[in-house]
């Protein structure tokens, strides 16, 4: 088995909580445990800045780099080159990951890589559109991003093919491996916990109170099902620019559409376990981590049919349904009719269903068959690559070769500055987990 030193990097990690944090944190952990050198880079998080460490000696860079929109950086391609390059000499990286297409950190750490030779894995977290002005946008960045890049790893069918689609890469390039889940984490109701009271049916929702995750669908469904079955209640947890709505409708309801605000990670499965039946209203998923450890809790599952969703839990464990008011408020009445009826799966079956079907050891096994892929890869010359730039048309192509060159220049002035030899080999020193949670609060 090779051993690799991985950089994962985003501008989506902790404290900042969501699935792509999640995702990184946990398979950084197993491939740590898989005998890999893990870091990973981020942008600063208030007063949290420079190195961390967390659990298992996992080494986190907080670079200073100001957030632009929606938690990511201004996507600028060379200014981050000296702080990048050292990063990278430093721990020795063997190999570049980015994750996640609105990251500019991630992109910008992809261009790094590839000026000091480095092999490079890009994994697509989500799904966009081809029309409105973001999505024309986003796409034609992925697409100069990824045209040079070794590997593509996606986190579902539809979302491989949405990143083809998007980036025109070719489907070969393109592996899935899908999220996974701790499901020693999200276990069903246990006799010592507090669950639900037995006389009503409470159904959970929680995510991000955006757009794109159906706040207006919910607005819709809640007023309609409290009217029609006077013993359900809805728990919503989350926050997010289209909460005030939610509020409304809670004024309009009392007690029986409650609140929670955000919720820490590490009470998730908590607020889970309080609830019958757990509500998914997005527009848009690649893969929905929400629905999986709400399943791994003991929870039925209702959902909007997008994305990669019906890819994600069996039939038996997932009422799907199309992402209109009426279509939702039929799935959850299907559902709790068979909730009255006692006509769902065991809990527990369905924790040890998700267990089986979703680990984060296998995931990190397939992610090191693609990083030992990559390593046998043959890296384009800066003529190649300005040859691909220029495919991309009389105006693009000539100013990403010009970025391509202006790159160089900077690296140039690095190593006559800060010449290789001068740069500091990181040690990894030995880190107890008490210690790396201690360096984390």
């Amino acid at each position: 088995m090779l051993t690799h030193t991985i950089c994962m990097v985003s501008d989506f990690f902790y404290p900042n909580m969501g699935g792509v944090e999640e995702h990184i944190y946990n398979l950084s952990q197993c491939l740590l445990e898989r005998g890999h050198k893990v870091i990973v880079v981020t942008h600063t998080y208030g007063d949290r800045k420079g190195v961390r460490w967390m659990a298992n000696g996992l080494k986190v860079y907080y670079v200073p780099a100001q957030v632009f929109y929606n938690g990511a950086i201004l996507p600028n391609m060379v200014t981050l080159i000296p702080i990048m390059r050292e990063i990278l000499i430093r721990e020795r990286v063997t190999i570049v990951h980015g994750h996640a297409a609105f990251s500019s950190l991630g992109h910008d750490a992809l261009f790094v890589g590839k000026l000091l030779d480095l092999k490079t894995v890009f994994t697509d977290h989500s799904l966009f559109g081809f029309a409105d002005a973001s999505a024309v946008i986003t796409n034609r960045f992925l697409e100069i991003s990824l045209a040079d890049v070794n590997h593509c790893i996606c986190v579902s069918r539809i979302g491989k093919l949405n990143t083809v689609l998007r980036a025109k890469i070719e489907s070969e390039c393109v592996s899935i491996i899908p999220n996974a889940v701790d499901a020693s984490l999200f276990r069903p109701l246990e006799p010592n916990d507090i669950g639900p009271p037995n006389n009503r049916i409470i159904i959970i929702i929680l995510s991000r109170l955006v757009y794109r995750k159906g706040v207006d669908l919910m607005t819709g469904i809640i007023p309609k099902i409290c009217e029609s079955h006077k013993n359900v209640d809805f728990l919503i947890g989350g926050d997010g620019p289209k909460r005030l709505e939610l509020e409304e409708i809670r004024e309009q309801y009392g007690n029986r559409v409650q609140l929670f605000g955000k919720i820490d990670h590490a009470l998730v499965r908590d607020f889970l376990i309080k609830g019958h039946i757990f509500l998914n209203t997005s527009l848009t998923e690649a893969f929905c981590m929400a629905i999986v450890e709400a399943a791994a809790s003991g929870l039925q599952v209702v959902s909007t049919r997008v994305g990669g969703i019906p890819e994600v839990l069996p039939p038996e464990l997932i009422t799907l349904s199309e992402p209109t008011v009426s279509g939702l408020v039929a799935a959850l009445n299907s559902a709790i009719s068979l909730r009255k009826r006692r006509l769902y799966v065991d809990p527990y079956q369905a924790h040890q269903l998700v267990s089986s079907m979703y680990n984060w050891r296998d995931i990190a096994r397939r992610t090191e068959v693609v990083y030992d892929k990559v390593n046998f890869c043959c890296n384009p010359t800066d003529p190649e690559r300005m040859s691909i730039f220029m495919k991309f048309g009389y105006m693009t192509g000539p100013l990403f070769c010009l970025v391509l060159g202006l790159g160089r220049i900077l690296m140039w002035l690095c190593n006559l500055f800060v010449p290789i030899e001068d740069i500091d080999i990181a040690v990894n020193y030995p880190i107890s987990n008490e210690h790396a949670k201690q360096n984390t609060l």
